[in-house]
């Protein structure tokens, strides 16, 4: 895990309103709320990148028909 950090500048109404949708959860601050979330949101977009599009799924489906694996 990087143990170097930045400074990032937030709205203080979206400041409050994380302060109290963690309250009495394990998530001990507001910056440890907001860098799981894009984390998250980072790894979510790399596996939607990462995926076959349906046109490469059928291309695959009609290759491994052509050679017998599928019916």
């Amino acid at each position: 895990m990087d143990k170097e950090f930045t400074t990032v500048s937030i709205p203080t109404s979206l400041y409050k309103k994380i302060e109290e949708k963690i309250k009495g959860t394990e998530i001990g601050s507001v910056a440890s709320y907001i860098t799981k979330v894009l984390r998250e949101s980072l790894s979510a977009d790399q596996a939607s990148q990462e995926a076959f599009s349906k046109e490469d799924e059928e291309k695959v489906k009609e290759r491994l028909k052509a050679l017998g694996y599928i019916d």
